[in-house]
């Protein structure tokens, strides 16, 4: 029998807001509230959306001597990305890899001055703290952080909703990370978030989770679930762990070699020294045998994870994560394609059909993150 559903501090928040619930990484989450995932999608489009992103892991890394430059040190031995050069007060994108250079899962990070705090996909939170004690254990105490809460507040208008509970938010700049007062306690928030829009997520403790929540709809957010949250961030250009990057995919393969900061490259002052070092800058110098693209289908009908991408000379790929676009007015997909098939024409096969698909430039709908 499977383990019953994990839930979150807001579980019973959603279902009181007529949520459609189901299983997401082993938690029992919103998919979509009555008014539904197009009208989310554009709520928080044009106004703002908020997002239960509780079930993620909150993961504290403590020097056991010295100051949070120790952590900064020790955690590039298990990811490509620049830490060291992480100033206080600032959020950074990284990947673990495994030896074969595939991506063990993606995560943001956070200089908090004595600490740096790490926020992991749901379904991947156990293996990455196992990846940190493992790596770490001799210089940093690893720690799950419990009773925290994790909200997404995304859109356009997010920095004067949270402005309205705490002033300094709106000076904040894109990846910046701040503690705040708010409800009446400390939350820890970014000026982030993964739906493409000028956002937060703001950490605070769970008790208080659905009395920020309710604060949140009385200035004018609207409630949003995976469903919106998935075609926010297939708009965006983003990828979902599960569906687009796994331990078999390399982040020169995903098109992240942004995530790789100069200094970390084959040919930068602390080059490699993570697992899989080898095979990325062999990737990195040669190219790799896939790469991940946007893609449009021609036509209304969307082609979704699982179809397979055509080239005149045979299969070219596969898609690893499609559907409709409500900001852009259409279908949308991106796939991992053989190098050799970008500059063929390129079918997609739906219902025994070949209908035809072109490259597109991602994102397929303009960030708008406070720069």
């Amino acid at each position: 029998m499977s383990a019953p559903l994990l839930t979150t501090p807001l579980t019973e928040f959603h279902r009181a807001q007529g949520a459609r619930m189901a299983g997401f990484a082993g938690y029992d989450m919103p998919i979509q509230y009555p008014a539904g995932v197009l009208k989310e999608h554009l709520a928080t489009r044009e106004g703002a959306g908020i997002f239960d992103v509780s079930h993620m892991g909150q993961i504290a890394i403590r020097p056991r001597s010295g100051g949070v430059e120790t952590v900064l040190a020790a955690l590039e031995r298990v990811t490509p990305a620049d830490a060291q050069s992480l100033k206080p007060g600032r959020q950074r994108y990284g990947l673990f890899t495994n030896r074969d250079a595939g991506i063990e899962d993606d995560f943001m990070f956070a200089n908090m001055g004595d600490h740096v705090l790490l926020v992991a996909n749901a379904a991947r939170k156990d293996n990455d703290e196992a990846i940190l004690k493992a790596g770490l254990a001799d210089l940093c105490v690893v720690e799950a952080i419990p009773d925290r809460a994790l909200i997404a507040l995304q859109g356009p208008k997010a920095a004067e909703i949270l402005a309205g509970f705490s002033p300094e938010a709106a000076g904040m700049k894109f990846m910046d990370y701040r503690v705040l007062p708010l409800m009446g306690a400390q939350a820890w928030v970014s000026r982030s978030g993964y739906t493409g829009e000028d956002g937060y997520e703001i950490s605070l403790p769970a008790a208080l989770a659905e009395a920020f929540a309710e604060a949140l709809l009385d200035k004018g957010a609207h409630l949003a679930g995976l469903g919106a949250r998935d075609s926010l961030r297939l708009e965006a250009g983003l990828c979902l762990y599960g569906s687009d990057l796994d331990t078999t995919t390399t982040p020169v393969e995903a098109a992240l070699e942004w995530a790789i900061g100069k200094a970390r490259r084959p040919d930068g002052v602390r080059a490699g020294g993570y697992p899989g070092a080898g095979r990325v800058a062999e990737q990195m110098a040669k190219g790799a045998s896939r790469r991940r693209v946007g893609l449009k289908p021609e036509g209304r009908a969307p082609i979704r994870a699982g179809v397979k991408i055509f080239a005149e000379q045979g299969e070219a790929g596969i898609v690893t994560s499609g559907g409709f676009g409500p900001t852009l007015g259409g279908p949308m997909a991106m796939a991992y394609l053989k190098p050799e098939a970008l500059e063929r024409p390129l079918f997609a096969e739906l219902r025994g059909q070949r209908q035809p698909v072109a490259l597109a430039e991602l994102p397929f709908v303009r960030q708008g993150y406070a720069r």
